[in-house]
């Protein structure tokens, strides 16, 4: 199998975000990590040996109340050891992975049997306001695009990476999270504090021209403004659900292997093929 493409810089990622620890902007991390705390509440579970994978671990370990969970930077090669942990939580930083799948599967190799991954990244309709704005800018006044903007995961696919990494009863949902600013800068300004610009290996290496954004910021405000002037911001979140393979486990049942017909299940008489309805 080739290697996944590089489509991040991780030293520029890096540099990102220690910019960002200066003066962090964590509204979105902690409204993530509350809907994280809600599932593992669901789950009704205690768990002894937590590992946090990402920036900010602190932070997350808090909002979790997971005390003493083992903080993992998010490189390449995940500092954990085989089996070490009842619970994985990789939060908010898979969305830069450029091997998200080999991310998973170094995470289900530290699980314990019946061990829980928690996973929550950036996707699908994330920034899709300004991205329109700018790419169309870029189109009008520097007549192409460059690429600025990283790809943003659709919810089938990304579930389908639990499976590849070999984690057992995969799920994926989403969470919508609409804010609104009074003007694009300011959610740059807001992206640049999250730690959230783009670090793509084949961005622009020239500064981009003020006209590009001012032309950005015209267009965000005559396609997207609302009623009050204001102007929404979409972040898409999608969650990963998976748990370390055990012999305990439920296992989906084989096809054909139901023990009870679906008619009787639903309450409605049977019908055999070709029979019409009240015959």
């Amino acid at each position: 199998m080739p290697p996944p493409p590089i489509l991040f810089d991780p030293d520029l990622l890096a540099r990102r975000r220690a910019r960002a620890e200066r003066m962090p902007e964590d509204f979105l991390r902690r409204a993530v990590a509350e809907e994280l705390s809600e599932r593992l509440k669901e789950v009704n579970r205690s768990f002894r040996a937590p590992a946090i994978i990402g920036p900010r671990g602190a932070l997350w370990a808090e909002a979790l109340d997971l005390a003493g969970a083992r903080l993992v930077p998010d490189r390449e090669i995940l500092d954990l050891e085989p089996e070490a942990h009842d619970l994985v939580i990789h939060a908010l930083a898979l969305h830069w992975a450029n091997d998200p799948v080999g991310q998973i599967a170094q995470a289900r190799r530290a699980l314990r049997p019946d061990g829980l991954f928690l996973g929550a990244l950036f996707a699908g309709e994330t920034l899709r306001e300004l991205r329109e704005a700018l790419s169309h800018a870029e189109i009008e006044v520097l007549g192409g695009l460059s690429p600025r903007v990283a790809p943003m995961g659709e919810i089938r696919e990304l579930g389908g990476l639990l499976q590849r990494a070999g984690l057992a009863l995969p799920v994926a949902d989403g969470l919508r999270f609409d804010v609104t600013y009074p003007d694009p800068f300011r959610l740059m300004r807001d992206l640049r504090a999250m730690g959230e610009t783009g670090v793509m290996v084949d961005r622009l290496r020239r500064p981009t021209p003020r006209a590009v954004f001012a032309r950005a910021a015209a267009l965000y405000a005559e396609r997207f403004a609302l009623p009050d002037g204001r102007l929404p911001a979409t972040f898409e979140v999608v969650v990963l659900t998976g748990w370390a393979p055990a012999p305990q486990q439920q296992k989906p049942l084989r096809p054909g292997s139901a023990r009870v017909r679906l008619a009787d299940a639903l309450g409605v008489p049977q019908r055999n093929a070709g029979e019409e309805p009240g015959g």
